[in-house]
């Protein structure tokens, strides 16, 4: 049953998807032998690399008793230098994650990659970035700040907040702030959840092919070839 769920065998090449598990639990395999699970509260950061072959799915007792499934994945774009570098995959757990308190206590930050508000997150980044969880209680009073070369960006999965004193952001809608110094505050009206996601862009060109990021055409075609021949390596479940 378990393999009936979630998302089989696929190739990966030149770039990072990224995970933020909020509910459940979800099992990692690929072709370089890596086979962990991270819980709710966890991160899976994969450097895909010149390529690898991985399958993301509940573990076989969530898909067996059910239960709840949240999670978010994104993906990292990597410069040209690193695209074909060889790839890594870093499970991150919640107890590992650094977490800031605000003074009013009614703010959590977990800090997965970045440096954030002076403290560093576990996960080494290919890029300037940042890369953090918010936990806000109603009535929660935050202000940060990003360097103002990054993009910014602030998605939010639930609740109500009011960002700089006048934008409001509700549950699903994601703001962005482009290349702006400043700090940017959070007054949550409700209880709320939400990642901010920032980072130098790379300028580069970027062409996409389903889960393949490089540069050029003629690279996604290579991608493809090699997915098809085995050269990203093989992956059979048990």
């Amino acid at each position: 049953m378990q393999n009936e769920l979630g998302v089989g065998p696929h190739p990966h090449r030149g770039f990072s998807p990224v995970t933020f598990i909020f509910k459940g639990e979800l099992q990692h395999r690929d072709s370089r032998m890596n086979n962990s699970i991270v819980k709710a509260g966890g991160t899976q950061w994969m450097h895909a690399g010149l390529g690898i072959m991985h399958s993301e799915r509940p573990t076989k007792e969530l898909a067996e008793q059910g239960g709840e499934f949240e999670l978010i994945q994104f993906w990292v774009n990597d410069p040209a230098k690193n695209k074909m570098t060889q790839p890594r995959y870093y499970p991150l757990s919640k107890e590992e994650t650094p977490v800031i308190r605000s003074n009013d206590g009614k703010t959590k930050a977990y800090v997965v990659a970045g440096n954030f508000m002076n403290t560093k997150g576990p996960i080494e980044p290919l890029t300037p970035l940042l890369t953090v969880r918010f936990e806000f209680e109603e009535g929660a009073e935050y202000e940060f700040e990003v360097p103002e070369t990054f993009n910014t960006l602030l998605y939010q999965l639930d609740g109500e907040l009011l960002l700089n004193q006048s934008q409001p952001s509700r549950a699903k809608d994601l703001t962005l702030f482009t290349s702006q110094p400043g700090t940017i505050t959070v007054h949550a009206k409700k209880q709320t959840r939400a990642i901010l996601l920032a980072g130098e862009p790379i300028d580069e060109p970027v062409v996409t092919y389903g889960p393949i990021v490089m540069n050029t055409q003629t690279e996604i075609m290579e991608a493809l070839r090699d997915a098809q021949i085995g050269k990203m390596g093989i992956l059979i479940e048990d």
